[in-house]
């Protein structure tokens, strides 16, 4: 594991909040009514999914996001504040001393003044959250499941740190592999029913400067962070995160930033991989499958700490399960036992391999979304056996659990999906489908009836209801 200085200060800063020392509230007064940032933007409900279309310079970006989605944002800012808390035993302080001396240094001006921007919207509509509170959650993948296992590395005395989560599942696919011959990319997102239930923001940002950008997201974050995009340039964009990842850089640049940054301004393959690695950090370490609807290229581009590996081709497929490929990641970066077919990324793997192999030259949106329906087991190899080990993921009904991630039964899993194509793309288009993708339905009364152990969940744990396949384009309207 590679180590890296931490100023003194910073480490002062973060250590006394997180045994209980206060980060001074950034206060800002709210607008007059009628505030003339708000014209171009607009929302509206459909399917499951709110969609929110947001346009100017950066701070306009912000105020809008914000003042539109203040009571989605309240109301997941109370989701994520109590599972970090719970999870991590760190109180919010700990968290919000985190985004002020470690990640906000590191923060460029743009990205800098759309947060603050959320911020003032939020607070003109009441909602009691500064900046620190916003960064954070921005934050809310790469602090908890990067930034303090790192930190507590240092402090060998400390408490073990929760262990890189394994979010997602996903393809991408092109050449003699799809029926037209142009790019297929699909992705469901796997994580807590606690914060996916939250997860239905379809943003359609057009920023002064940069790339127009159609993407599914979280309240309040300036990025998908399960990561699902395209832009105007015609680049199509998912991941899935490397398992059992270790590493991180508190001189670097936040993953949340570089990510947006990457979707708003790459025109190409390239283009994106090397704004990624401007200061990476290793913050929310991913596979990222990337498409280029103007040449018809994929790729996928392993990003750990220490190493990183770019693999693209013209005629091919790229699947994600949150394995690691590349040897030298694996070694030096993990902890992920790629010898175990049992373990949940490696049955989805071979799943990819069985549904894409088997249906070379068949493969377009129809197919992928059944794809991410699937049930069948590769280790039991048996068919409707949901759980960790199926595309569509369940893990609220294993007694396994997700090793190194989720203890048995923990109600989380798939929660939403999205498809799109290279004709699509070119149409600033995808499809989503909200909850299962196998149309299942989750419900937090009967479950918590049944597993207690989650009860402290019980405040913020909704029901998560399957909706209908709907079609997003950039300025739709309802």
């Amino acid at each position: 594991m590679r180590l890296f200085p931490v100023r003194t200060a910073i480490a002062a800063a973060v250590l006394a909040a997180a045994l209980g020392g206060g980060v001074p509230h950034v206060l800002r007064a709210a607008p007059a009514a009628g505030d003339s940032r708000l014209a171009p933007a607009y929302r509206f409900a459909r399917d499951g999914w709110i969609y929110v279309h947001l346009e100017g310079p950066p701070g306009q970006l912000g105020y809008e996001h914000g003042y539109l989605l203040a009571h989605e944002i309240d109301d997941a800012f109370h989701a994520v504040k109590l599972r970090d808390v719970h999870n991590s035993r760190q109180d919010w302080n700990f968290f919000r001393a985190t985004a002020q001396h470690v990640l906000w240094p590191h923060i460029e001006a743009e990205y800098r003044r759309e947060l603050e921007g959320i911020t003032e919207g939020l607070q003109a509509q009441g909602v009691a959250m500064d900046l620190w509170d916003v960064v954070a959650l921005n934050a809310m993948e790469e602090v908890p499941g990067y930034y303090l296992p790192w930190l507590q590395a240092q402090q060998k005395h400390a408490a073990p740190a929760p262990k890189a989560p394994g979010h997602c599942s996903a393809f991408v696919a092109t050449g003699s592999w799809t029926k037209d011959h142009g790019i297929v990319m699909a992705h469901n997102n796997w994580t807590d029913y606690l914060d996916g239930e939250r997860w239905r923001i379809i943003f359609d940002i057009v920023p002064a400067a940069g790339n127009h950008i159609l993407m599914d997201g979280f309240p309040g974050i300036i990025v998908s962070d399960d990561d699902f995009g395209i832009n105007s340039a015609g680049l199509m964009v998912t991941e899935t995160t490397i398992g059992d990842f270790f590493g991180f850089d508190p001189q670097g640049a936040p993953e949340f930033v570089r990510a947006r940054k990457a979707l708003q301004y790459a025109g190409s393959i390239d283009e994106f991989v090397r704004i990624m690695n401007d200061g990476n950090n290793g913050g929310y370490a991913n596979d990222w499958l990337l498409g280029d609807r103007k040449t018809g290229e994929i790729a996928r581009f392993e990003q750990g700490l220490q190493h990183t590996r770019l693999w693209r081709t013209m005629d091919g497929y790229f699947e994600g399960a949150n394995f690691p490929s590349d040897p030298q990641i694996l070694k030096d970066e993990t902890t992920f036992d790629s010898g175990n077919p049992s373990l949940s990324p490696n049955a989805r793997r071979e799943r990819w391999h069985q549904l894409l192999e088997g249906n070379k030259g068949r493969i377009d949106v129809a197919l992928a979304q059944e794809f991410l329906a699937d049930h069948y087991d590769t280790f039991e190899k048996k068919a409707d056996l949901p759980s960790e080990r199926t595309l569509c993921g369940h893990l609220d009904l294993s007694s396994r659990g997700f090793k190194g991630w989720l203890p048995p039964y923990y109600p989380g899993g798939a929660v939403q999906n999205k498809v799109t194509d290279s004709a699509m793309t070119a149409d600033m288009m995808f499809l989503a489908r909200f909850g299962h993708a196998c149309g299942a339905d989750f419900k937090s009364g009967p479950f918590l009836e049944q597993h207690p152990e989650f009860e402290w969940q019980k405040p913020v744990l909704h029901d998560m209801d399957a909706a209908p396949w709907s079609r997003f384009s950039a300025g739709g309207r309802k």
